[in-house]
């Protein structure tokens, strides 16, 4: 990124995206590429901020900007950054509700490659783009309505997925997935309750409306910083659906629980809110279980936090648990609205990959459960063999009842529901 440019400037946040989603392309999960950019740059905390919901923005965006970009350029770009800076502008000027004049994205885009000593000489190419589009904007846009990555922006195998998963809902589906997503809070109910703090709310000027039993959807996102109580723990960022899964678990005072694959923690908050619990929270990535860790000592509560593989016993101290939440691996599939590069990174074999894998950590976890214990299955996916084929596979191999449970939560973004696609089975061992 340059110095020369102004750290509060369209500007700067277009060149600071371009380079996230350069990252993005060549295979880095958008946040890491955004803490990539970041670390090599001075920008400031409100660019951060402004860099963030751009590259966001363009990353739902990005099959009707690659389109558009092959239709504008007869010889589209191969530069990275010149191209990922091109669908960036793009998709602000194809916007149907703009955040900016058409005029000012196209001079700003144009300054963020004057400023950029590799992007310099391609200003000229940036300027006659962007002007060719605005000049044929209504044409261009009714030439990719029968593209339908242009048109919904996802790549082809995802839609043909879909639509083969959900032949009702694919639609509803993916076009919940290309909203932005809310901001929704779990109250702890060790603190607070949903009544009392819609009432601090209303006291610092916030509107918020409770969309589960302890969920409360933000009327406006903030940063966690602004939202009152977070820092002494009074309310966590969770989405609603997430929140449903702790209670299934029927938790009692003084259980051993473990939370497999648990980082980055949400649900292992959960727990401990809920009752006086010995909760193992296991993960594989030391890393993430340091944000665990974080969120624990917000909250003030207390995990034995474990660095280990789910599908081995390596970690294991020998003693069973009365429950078990395994939050599988999966392709993330139901909260791309949250995580809109994953839809670009992802490939189709990865489904039956990671199913493979889910299944050898749930028949592992199944051997460290008491007699007459619940292990909860949770993905956050849409595709059948990662969530419902997956249960019924596993109740086949151990001939085991399931108990009810929601199932198939499909993603909803409408003005009176908010959730994320998530699946659950519940399954209870036998007693001896």
């Amino acid at each position: 990124m340059s110095d020369s440019l102004k750290s509060d400037s369209l500007s700067f946040a277009l060149l600071g995206a371009a380079d996230a989603l350069a990252f993005v392309e060549n295979g880095t999960a958008l946040p890491r590429a955004l803490s990539m950019v970041f670390a090599s740059s001075a920008a400031p905390p409100g660019a951060r901020g402004a860099i963030q919901d751009l590259a966001y923005r363009s990353m739902r965006s990005w099959g009707m900007s690659q389109a558009l970009l092959n239709l504008l350029a007869d010889n589209p770009p191969q530069q990275p950054r010149l191209k990922t800076l091109l669908c960036c502008a793009l998709g602000l000027l194809a916007d149907s509700s703009p955040s900016y004049a058409a005029h000012t994205v196209v001079d700003q885009a144009v300054a963020a490659a004057n400023a950029d000593l590799e992007l310099g000489r391609a200003k000229g190419l940036v300027n006659a783009i962007l002007r060719r589009f605005l000049r044929e904007r209504d044409n261009l846009l009714r030439q990719l309505a029968n593209d339908p990555e242009a048109r919904w922006n996802y790549p082809k195998w995802w839609i043909k997925k879909c639509s083969a998963a959900w032949p009702e809902q694919w639609q509803e589906i993916l076009a919940a997935g290309n909203k932005p997503p809310p901001l929704t809070l779990r109250v702890n109910q060790r603190k607070s309750s949903v009544a009392d703090y819609l009432q601090l709310l209303t006291q610092h000027d916030m509107q918020g409306t409770q969309v589960g039993p302890l969920a409360v959807r933000l009327a406006q996102p903030v940063p966690v910083s602004r939202i009152p109580g977070f820092t002494d723990g009074v309310v966590s960022v969770q989405d609603a659906a997430a929140q449903l899964a702790v209670p299934l678990l029927a938790l009692e005072n003084g259980m051993r629980i473990l939370d497999a694959c648990a980082a980055p923690g949400g649900k292992t908050g959960h727990l401990l809110e809920c009752a006086e619990l010995d909760v193992v929270a296991l993960d594989h990535d030391a890393e993430r279980l340091k944000k665990v860790a974080e969120n624990l000592a917000r909250l003030r509560l207390h995990a034995d936090l474990k660095t280990g593989d789910a599908a081995s016993q390596v970690w294991w101290d020998g003693n069973l648990f009365d429950g078990i939440l395994a939050d599988l691996p999966c392709t993330a599939s139901g909260i791309v609205r949250r995580h809109p590069d994953i839809r670009w990174l992802r490939r189709p074999e990865d489904s039956a990959k990671l199913a493979r894998q889910s299944a050898k950590i749930l028949d592992n976890l199944w051997l460290l459960l008491k007699p007459g214990g619940r292990l909860l299955l949770v993905t956050c996916s849409l595709w059948p063999e990662e969530s419902a084929l997956q249960a019924d596979a596993f109740a086949a191999r151990h001939a085991v009842t399931r108990l009810d449970a929601p199932g198939q939560l499909l993603p909803v973004a409408s003005s009176d529901s908010d959730q994320d696609g998530l699946f659950y089975a519940l399954f209870q061992k036998p007693s001896v």
